[in-house]
């Protein structure tokens, strides 16, 4: 009940975030992004369909620049 009084007496007090902020090291932080499951090259069939799919789409005429 201490904990209780005190909120009664001072209230709740809300900080905000810390100035800090996450530091980018420039790490790739998922499977997705790194260059050998992108292009299925770790030996997942999974990985090597998704990779077929991916150059296909980049190779779809709609995915190029005027």
């Amino acid at each position: 009940m201490d904990d209780f009084d005190q909120i009664l007496e001072n209230g709740i007090v809300f900080k905000g975030a810390s100035k800090g902020g996450p530091k980018d090291d420039g790490k790739v932080k998922t499977k997705a992004k790194k260059k050998k499951y992108i292009t299925g090259a770790h030996g997942s069939g999974s990985a090597r369909q998704k990779a077929k799919y991916r150059e296909q789409r980049a190779n779809r005429k709609s995915q190029h620049k005027g």
